[in-house]
């Protein structure tokens, strides 16, 4: 009897549980929860994720920002490896939530989709930018496979050869700006020119002339070929102005990426490098007096830190080649004021606020390419005029981080008389402004200094650095998690570039 009650308790039970199965799934789904996602915001995400920080190599590398610390701020200042901080640009572009992903797909979303399709055409133009940052960073990287793990079941990415990469990103500029279309859909989502097709336009063209610029040294035919297709005004055109700038602005609470950087817990222990300040003081140049200060306690927060010297004469750079320990034995060592050594900071009133923008590619740095293609012989135009233009823009650019950083129009015209083109030295004169343009844009720095040789910086000599640099850091090593997680694609793309070392030059560096 004792059985069959168990029996017909455990019955009653199962046609319990049977009847509250009856609608589970429609009760349990949130009726204003969004089942999908506008790609535009998937978009606007990717050029949002696209700042990322490259102060740890980038910009030491090209001295401009320096620490002498070892530990976690190693990198660039010792010619280092350090995987911690030469695997921030792959880890930022490939994250789950990053660029490559997202841009992935929202091409995947768009590409059958004629109503959206110049945010398609957008997605591919950038998709580009992001690439060439990761090709000009490490070599060859997952490409053709990337960002397909949830739209494809791709988890571990073959890597793709370098040259076949910039073939591909080549042919997707040239193809995407051209199919822009005005009279289609407008993608008011969009950070930059909320759709502006002309402007989108103008930054593909851009993007198309600095990619072309880089076959500089290793195949003049194709550079030339690809900057005639970027010139061409029937595909409209190039950045003409600043407004024209693709940039995203920062504010008190999504910081610029290196808000810490300048203004947390790392500010007393960063300090601007000596070639950088001292190229400035040479030539007189106005851009010092906004982004070059000495602090009276700098350890401290900008509200505590006292009196701000700005006055160009009083700036010194620290100099590169030593750390913590041996930077007093530096030539002409101005000391130290509490923890934080008396070298010259970035002001953090302008460029160095936490809300500042942060640029991606410039009015000033396209005038700068078109000038050195029209003085190679690639293209027409006023080689001189160009060139001040280029220079003209970034000055005006300053007043974008803050007013107090604007810079007069006669102390730009000033300028340009005391320091005049010179057309036997136009391809020095006009990297070395590039060089200027592209402060605190690391990627783009440090790329059109391995391509151009400008500014002839002294060699680092820091005596531990890593035994491949030989000069000049060529390019950054993998993440050590991509030697065991994607191990086989890993050799391949070793075996096919040369050693994973920070002296392994790009392609367009040989």
């Amino acid at each position: 009897m004792k059985r069959i009650l168990i029996y017909l308790t455990a019955i009653s039970m199962l046609g319990s549980i049977t009847s509250c199965d009856k609608g589970f799934e429609e009760v349990n789904k949130n009726p204003v929860l969004a089942t999908t996602i506008d790609p535009v915001y998937l978009f606007s995400n990717a050029q949002f994720s696209s700042a990322i920080g490259t102060q740890n190599y980038q910009l030491q590398i090209v001295q401009q920002i320096n620490t002498p610390y070892t530990g976690i701020l190693e990198g660039g200042n010792h010619n280092a490896v350090s995987d911690p901080n030469s695997n921030a640009n792959f880890n930022s572009l490939y994250v789950q939530n990053g660029p490559v992903n997202l841009l992935t797909t929202v091409i995947a979303q768009t590409k059958d989709v004629p109503a959206r399709s110049n945010l398609y055409h957008m997605a591919r133009i950038w998709k580009a930018y992001v690439f060439m940052v990761l090709v000009d960073t490490y070599g060859d990287v997952p490409y053709f496979e990337a960002g397909k793990a949830y739209l494809e079941g791709i988890n571990l990415p073959k890597y793709d050869d370098q040259r076949l990469i910039y073939e591909d990103l080549l042919n997707e500029l040239q193809i995407a700006t051209k199919a822009l279309d005005p009279s289609k859909a407008l993608e008011p989502g969009d950070l930059f020119f909320k759709g502006n097709i002309a402007q989108w336009k103008k930054l593909g063209n851009s993007l198309l002339l600095r990619a072309a610029m880089r076959y500089s040294k290793i195949d003049q035919a194709k550079a030339r070929q690809f900057v005639a297709i970027a010139v061409d005004p029937t595909n409209g055109g190039l950045q003409s102005a600043n407004s024209d700038n693709a940039l995203i602005s920062f504010n008190n609470i999504f910081n610029h990426p290196l808000a810490n950087y300048f203004q947390g817990t790392e500010r007393g222990n960063i300090y601007l490098g000596k070639a950088f300040v001292d190229f400035l003081k040479e030539t007189n140049d106005p851009r010092i007096k906004v982004i070059s200060v000495k602090y009276e306690v700098p350890a401290n927060p900008i509200a505590t830190a006292g009196a701000e010297d700005t006055t160009p004469t009083n700036q010194e750079g620290m100099p590169f080649g030593y750390n913590e320990s041996t930077i007093s034995s530096a030539p002409g060592f101005p000391g130290k004021i509490g923890s934080a050594f008396k070298y010259s900071q970035i002001n953090r009133r302008t460029l160095g606020k936490i809300d500042a923008p942060e640029f991606f590619i410039t009015y000033s740095q396209t005038s700068l390419l078109l000038a050195e293609a029209v003085q190679r012989g690639w293209a027409t135009g006023d080689v001189k005029a160009l060139y001040e233009a280029g220079v003209k823009a970034h000055m005006n650019q300053m007043a974008s981080y803050d007013i107090l950083a604007t810079i007069p129009s006669v102390s730009q015209d000033s300028y340009l008389t005391a320091n005049p083109f010179v057309p036997a030295k136009a391809l020095e004169q006009i990297n070395n402004q590039y060089w200027i343009s592209s402060f605190l844009n690391g990627s783009e720095g440090w790329s059109n200094f391995r391509r151009s040789g400008y500014p002839k910086l002294p060699i680092n000599t820091y005596p531990g650095k890593d035994p491949s640099v030989k000069d000049f850091i060529k390019r950054l090593v993998y993440p050590v998690r991509e030697r065991s997680v994607n191990e086989a694609n890993y050799n391949a793309a070793v075996a096919r570039m040369g050693a994973d070392e920070l002296g392994t030059p790009i392609f367009w560096d040989k």
